[in-house]
């Protein structure tokens, strides 16, 4: 007996218990419990072995964890012990404007980084509500934490499921558990008890945290709380997901790792061979140093970061917001997209694609119902049976339309308002039928009986309608006539479609509208579906276009899973369900999972597991969903994509993107822009990467030739002049190759290999020529200033013929295959507002003398400036010459 104490059923066992098999009375055993409830003596017992009934929230790395990952990057070693180096020789300058490059950037990433990872405190705050328990007898509400297994609780229309629930009494209860299996439409509930095997979708005895009440009241018992719900379960499945690294950040982190190591090998050699040439140590250090801080590319972070920032604003404008930089660029190699299907790929709400009836033959609705906003589009009216039929869809309704005009709302069930806007679209003055005809009586909706009747205000014999589940209605019509209803609805469920019947009944009835045996007359079928969005299937052609798969992966049965995907072009052949995915090994689903475009009926363990398939085949992927279930596998993903009206706060606190229209189409328009930011981030590295090389080889060489004057080595560009060009000069202008068009062809391409190096071959080769050609032209000029001028002022013509040789090396970056003229040479006005900003900024390094006195430069006579300026167009031949000949060697 309840109020005697007894002892709380052990977890394992709970766990194992089977609850939706179980009947109420047996749950009720195990739970040491009965319809009585619990006395507060015994629930404060409860409370103190099984805890509140809240999620556990799982704390993130701190502050300083996250600070401190900043600076786990090869680049940041190096820089790091350059300034250092720097600092231990006395060179303050140096060392200081080093070290604060390093700050700026690990800066950059901690704000980027610390905002995000938020989806299990969210989960926590959907239970937060309170509940109305049996306690002592008595109807009290309590803080729906104080709940434990074993109570009694009530649950009304409206209201949310705080905890895992067995059902002990139900009244026309309909739930919607979208957000928790991505059903569609809202499920009928009933205290029956299930199969030991019914998946989570199809438990109809059982109520889950986190779900909403859409119509109906229950009676039922607690059975489990806190992290052991369903709810709990997603936390935990979500709390051990690690983030992946996208492949932008892998790539960045094996170029440095590549330039660090190159760089280190290098300087050691350069300050063996300087110390051989009678360098004093302290020089030869400081050789090493100039050589690794021109070698080092500083400004890559912070050109990489605004690149990426770019690219945000731009998604931005296309209704994506982008949460984590680097997600842009994810987008763009993304191979697969695994996309729910209701809401994102459909419109989210229930309309009436088709009418039959017996006698008058078949309508078709253009699918457009009411949306978010309730809005009705006109149609034309229905004559003879099937208006009849929608008139019985109106009458035989417990939904009503608010609002007037082309506004409405939809006040009760979906489906309910569904039947209303079609009647009204095919012509039915609903205000006026329900004005003429107020119902006489109604029996609502039940799971158990399957149908609901309502008599209305009609004639002096009485007529009532029925409207409900097909199989049972059917039982009671003309044996010819349901024969061939049955083969119309055959047809409409095998393209996914709910189909209800809808019959009337002649006569006298009182109160008692049930089916009591008498035969009904048909008025037809209804076939209701949640239809596309009309600019998904365009979106997916293009994904396909580019080669990235699409997979829909939905909660919904099987059959509505697979026509959407006929609807689509995809998924051909059988959908996959939750349960074969189960029973599937790791390997066996990672090959299952490359011919197989459809999964139905999965629940959040069957989404996390294909997620990680598919990244065990090599594939980035993408995932969309809006829902609780939804969130370990955008979690997991390369890149996750939350819907942003209709997605729960989990959801888009675990995703990378949110999209504000929640529309696919949306996700292709990202998909094009992440490629593009991609495209332009290789543009920014291939020029940026040259300075680098060219400035290395400047070093190298002086140290190799050049006289040592005084003790101290004659170097053509001094360290505060390489820090000038590579954190100013190079930043200056790469940052407006950001701003470069789509390449034509970009969504034509299939994704780049995740394990594909950031720089291809041919931009290693340029690289290693043009930093040559850099190096050479700066020699050169700083030779050619002559013997009688001072070294200073040769340095100064050196940088700035460094500076002019990047000017004209961006105008042939703005494409690194076609000429520049394709892209257009006014498309880009960024590019000449940064080539202006280097022009001023290097005049006045030139002839300011406080910057003089900080860059130890000298001033250029209007010769000196010409020849900087002729000097560095040197690589526009070279490089158009090496352009054409690739086109040519490559084109068939």
């Amino acid at each position: 007996m309840a109020l005697s104490e007894p002892h709380a059923v052990d977890e394992r066992e709970s766990r194992s218990a089977g609850w939706h098999a179980s009947s109420g009375e047996d749950v009720l055993a195990r739970l040491s419990s009965d319809r009585r409830g619990l006395s507060a003596h015994e629930a404060a017992r409860r409370m103190g072995e099984h805890g509140p009934n809240r999620l556990t929230r799982r704390q993130g790395p701190s502050a300083w964890a996250v600070l401190a990952r900043q600076f786990a990057s090869p680049l940041i070693y190096a820089l790091l012990i350059s300034a250092a180096v720097a600092f231990a020789f006395g060179d303050l300058a140096d060392g200081a404007v080093v070290l604060g490059v390093v700050v700026l950037n690990a800066l950059i990433g901690f704000v980027q980084e610390y905002r995000a990872g938020r989806a299990i405190q969210a989960l926590a705050q959907l239970v937060a509500e309170p509940a109305t328990v049996l306690r002592d007898e008595r109807w009290t509400q309590v803080d729906a934490a104080d709940l434990v297994p074993g109570d009694v609780v009530s649950i009304e229309a409206g209201g949310r499921v705080v905890a895992d629930l067995r059902i002990l009494q139900a009244n026309g209860l309909r739930v919607d558990e979208s957000t928790l299996t991505g059903e569609s439409v809202p499920v009928d509930k009933s205290a029956d008890p299930v199969g030991p095997a019914a998946e989570l979708a199809e438990r109809r005895s059982m109520l889950h945290g986190g779900t909403l009440v859409t119509t109906g009241s229950a009676v039922a018992a607690v059975v489990e709380t806190g992290d052991r719900t369903e709810l709990g379960r997603i936390s935990g499945l979500l709390g051990g997901i690690e983030q992946t690294q996208t492949p932008l950040t892998l790539g960045i982190a094996r170029l440095g790792s590549t330039i660090t190591k190159i760089i280190g090998v290098v300087a050691v050699v350069l300050l063996g061979v300087a110390l051989l040439r009678g360098f004093p140590a302290a020089d030869a250090a400081m050789a090493a140093i100039t050589l690794a801080v021109a070698a080092i590319p500083e400004g890559l972070p912070a050109i990489v970061t605004i690149a990426l920032a770019v690219g945000v604003q731009r998604m931005a404008g296309r209704r994506a917001v982008v949460r984590e930089l680097p997600a842009v660029e994810t987008l763009g190699s993304t191979s697969v997209v695994c996309t729910d299907k209701t809401g994102t790929l459909t419109r989210n709400e229930m309309t009436v694609r088709r009418a039959w009836t017996p006698h008058g033959g078949e309508a078709e609705f253009d699918g457009v119902g009411y949306e978010a906003t309730g809005r009705i589009v006109a149609g034309g009216g229905l004559a003879g049976p099937l208006r009849n039929l929608l008139i019985g869809a109106a009458l035989a309704n417990e939904a009503r339309l608010d609002g007037s005009g082309d506004r409405r709302t939809v006040l009760g069930d979906p489906t309910d308002g569904a039947l209303l806007v079609a009647a009204e679209r095919g012509g039915v003055e609903l205000d006026e039928l329900f004005r003429n005809h107020p119902p006489r009586a109604v029996l609502p909706f039940d799971s158990g009986r399957k149908y609901m009747a309502s008599a209305p205000a009609w004639s002096a014999d009485g007529v009532t309608y029925f409207k409900g589940a097909p199989e049972v209605l059917l039982a009671h019509v003309d044996p010819v006539e349901a024969d061939v209803a049955r083969t119309v609805l055959d047809a409409y469920t095998a393209d996914g479609m709910r189909v209800l019947a809808l019959c009337l009944r002649y006569g006298p009835e009182g109160d008692a509208v049930v089916l009591d045996g008498r035969r009904l007359e048909l008025l037809g079928l209804v076939a209701l579906i949640d239809p596309l969005r009309p600019e998904v299937v365009d979106a997916v052609e293009a994904c396909h276009r580019a080669s990235v798969s699409v997979k829909m992966i939905t909660g919904d049965h099987a059959a509505t899973a697979a026509a959407i995907g006929r609807e689509l072009g995809i998924g051909h052949g059988s959908p996959m369900t939750g349960a074969e995915i189960a029973e599937l090994s790791a390997d066996e689903l990672r090959h299952r999972v490359r011919t197989t475009d459809v999964f139905a009926r999965v629940a959040p363990e069957h989404k996390l597991a294909l997620v990680r398939a598919l990244q065990a085949g090599g594939a980035v992927t993408a995932m969309t969903g809006d829902g609780v279930n939804d969130a370990p596998a955008l979690r997991q993903a390369d890149i996750g994509v939350a819907m942003g009206r209709a997605g729960t706060a989990a959801a888009k606190e675990a995703a990378d993107i949110v999209l504000g229209d929640d529309n696919f189409a949306t996700i292709r328009a990202a998909i094009e822009e992440g490629r593009r930011v991609y495209d332009n981030l290789v543009k920014a590295l291939a020029f940026v990467l040259p300075t680098n090389v060219g400035e290395a080889l400047i070093i190298l060489v002086a140290v190799l030739a050049f006289p040592v004057v005084g003790g101290s080595p004659v170097l053509p560009i001094e360290p505060v002049q390489i820090l000038w060009i590579n954190l100013v000069a190079t930043v200056s202008l790469a940052l407006p190759i950001a701003f470069e068009a789509q390449e034509p062809d970009s969504m034509r391409k299939p994704p780049r290999d995740r394990n594909e190096p950031v720089l291809s071959r041919f931009v290693v080769v340029r690289t290693v020529y043009v930093g040559a050609l850099m190096a050479a032209v700066a020699i050169a000029l700083f030779l050619v200033a002559g013997p009688g001028a001072e070294v200073a002022q040769a340095q100064t013509l050196a940088v700035t013929s460094v500076a002019f040789f990047q000017i004209f090396y961006l105008l042939m970056c703005r494409t690194l295959t076609a000429p520049v003229r394709s892209v257009g040479w006014t498309s880009n006005r960024y590019v000449f507002a940064g080539i202006a900003a280097l022009l001023v900024l290097q005049a006045s390094v030139v002839h300011l003398p406080f910057l003089q006195a900080v860059f130890h430069t000298e001033d250029l006579t209007v010769p000196q400036w010409a020849l900087a300026a002729a000097s560095g167009a040197v690589v526009v031949p070279v490089v158009a010459v090496e352009k054409w000949w690739r086109r040519r060697a490559l084109t068939p």
